[in-house]
């Protein structure tokens, strides 16, 4: 069963989050909160977790699209082909927040997603999740937990969150109630910004 974890986002602890990162490099599941909708991830250098997330999604983990959580932009040249001056600025201007940006991957990325050319890159604005990437020293690949109920499409209460999910993954954060809203998409990997899916994030920053 997994553990359920209270961490607060102004004031994260320093010890319940290397619980969790402990965790996450033993190729355990965490649910945690974004600053929209909450996540589930795993370490990205953990083949098995990988495999374990794609099954619970029901996909290939090579076709997965799954976003890779980053502290702050400086994990890009990791997985992304260099990018232009403008393309940087905008990334700039709306990181941390509420988006996810498709970028062309280069050839460092995981063996599990060597045939994708592109990555969706995230770095949301909330301490819990970035702190977690921070103490973790890589990012976490993560997908958006949906509800199936066809109403609520996203669960935001922690505890139903844990009673769903307690069976499926090793840890859920507590971190407050979630937003219903998930990310903006924004697909950077062509000549123009293309919004794939408004979400949470403004358009204004385009």
């Amino acid at each position: 069963m997994a553990r359920f974890i209270k961490i607060y986002e102004d004031k994260p602890s320093e010890k319940e989050l290397q619980r969790v990162v402990d965790v996450l490099r033993d190729g355990g599941l965490v649910i945690y909160p974004t600053d929209t909708v909450y996540g589930l991830g795993c370490d990205i250098t953990n083949s098995r977790a990988l495999e374990k997330i794609a099954k619970i999604k029901g996909v290939k983990l090579e076709k997965a699209n799954f976003s890779f959580v980053c502290y702050d932009l400086s994990n890009l040249s990791d997985y992304v082909k260099q990018i232009d001056t403008s393309t940087f600025k905008l990334l700039k201007r709306a990181l941390p927040g509420a988006y996810t940006f498709i970028l062309p991957g280069n050839n460092s990325l995981p063996k599990e997603f060597k045939k994708k050319t592109t990555v969706g890159i995230r770095v949301p604005d909330n301490n819990i999740a970035r702190c977690l990437v921070q103490m973790l020293g890589n990012p976490i690949v993560s997908t958006s937990i949906h509800d199936e109920d066809e109403v609520l499409e996203y669960s935001t209460d922690p505890e139903l969150i844990f009673e769903k999910w307690q069976n499926i993954v090793d840890v859920v954060i507590d971190g407050g109630y979630g937003d219903n809203t998930p990310s903006t998409i924004v697909d950077l990997s062509g000549h123009e910004p293309v919004v794939v899916r408004e979400g949470k994030g403004s358009l204004d920053i385009l």
